[in-house]
């Protein structure tokens, strides 16, 4: 038993030691993931289609222009501002929904580099 106590011990040390050998993620990097993981539903990229064809902020129900309910829009709502990708803002009895321009301008700009950076743009790539 004491074996694999101190087995189970080397274990973990080494672990903790590989763990602190790799390397943080760029700020840009998890921005770039946080920007991936709101735009990974279909129904968000409804919504940000949706308020993107917007000339102002919207006022009205979004639920009445999307196929699903009104608690997932709000779910999807939800993620799209705690991505900074929209902004909110209560006017009772009613929220005002509108994208926030610096991060959609911001989102566009890392996507832009992310995708463009295959070097291998001739078609000779695996």
């Amino acid at each position: 038993m004491k074996f694999a106590i101190s087995n189970i011990v080397r274990i973990f040390a080494n672990d903790i030691r590989d763990m602190e050998k790799k390397k943080d993620y760029t700020v840009t990097q998890e921005q770039l993931a946080r920007f991936a993981k709101a735009l990974g539903h279909p129904a968000r990229i409804a919504i940000m289609h949706f308020l993107a064809k917007q000339k102002t902020c919207y006022f009205g129900d979004i639920h009445e222009e999307l196929p699903i309910a009104k608690a997932t829009v709000s779910q999807h709502l939800k993620e799209l501002k705690d991505a900074g990708l929209i902004q909110g803002e209560v006017e009772t009895p009613k929220v005002k929904y509108c994208i926030n321009r610096e991060n959609w301008q911001l989102a566009r700009e890392l996507f832009k580099e992310f995708f463009g950076q295959c070097i291998c743009k001739s078609g000779e790539c695996c």
